[in-house]
């Protein structure tokens, strides 16, 4: 059991480094929405994750084959629609003053935080790379137990561990991008916007681009 924690840690340590569309967004949210903004974001993805483990560990082996074929291309094809649409719009997006109250903290509606975990949510599960690294991590978290599979209760503890560790990596990444805050003004905030829409927008190509290649030649 005790191997079993190691390798969650070690394997949310991993994940939480990865410089995938969502750490730049949660980056870009923190800084220009606030903590609670960021946190509700990043509760998305988290609860996005949470809907893949269950589809990876119920459907191993029918997982298993999205890995390869027409199946792959399609999915690869709308998750990189889904993020030319973000990058595009993020990049045109034009940049407004947040509200604040008298101690200077940034103001939302819950509106505001539901349409943030919707957003986390949505990006995270159109990125079909996710399925597919939560695929190998059980995998990974299967190897050296002298068993096929892992039981419920081994995967429950697994992931866990993982998932506890990621989410804490990110509570420190907003708390360490909130303290860009005070430096950014109207004119860093496009840049940003920009730079964060150009990357999504680069991801969906580079999706598109897979998926035309898999249909194309395989």
């Amino acid at each position: 059991m005790s191997g079993l924690i190691i390798k969650g840690i070690v394997t949310g340590l991993i994940l939480s480094i990865m410089l995938g569309p969502a750490f730049f967004l949660l980056i870009e949210t923190s800084i220009r929405k606030g903590v609670k903004a960021a946190l509700s974001f990043d509760a998305g993805v988290l609860v996005s994750d949470i809907i893949y483990i269950v589809i990876v560990y119920a459907l191993y082996q029918e997982v298993s084959g999205f890995a390869d074929g027409e199946n792959n291309a399609v999915i690869k094809l709308i998750g990189g629609i889904v993020f030319l649409g973000f990058g595009v719009v993020l990049f045109l997006k034009k940049v407004k003053t947040q509200k604040s109250d008298t101690s200077g903290k940034m103001v939302h509606d819950s509106k505001d935080y539901i349409m943030l975990f919707t957003k986390g949510l949505v990006l995270n599960m159109a990125n079909p790379l996710v399925i597919f690294y939560w695929f190998s991590v059980l995998a990974f978290g299967g190897e050296g137990n002298n068993k096929v599979s892992l039981e419920a209760l081994d995967v429950f503890i697994y992931v866990a561990v993982i998932l506890l560790t990621f989410f804490s990596i990110d509570v420190l990444k907003i708390l360490g991008a909130k303290q860009l805050r005070p430096f950014i003004t109207n004119a860093v905030l496009r840049s940003l916007n920009r730079i964060t829409g150009t990357i999504l927008f680069a991801f969906g190509i580079f999706l598109v681009v897979q998926s035309c290649y898999l249909i194309m030649f395989k």
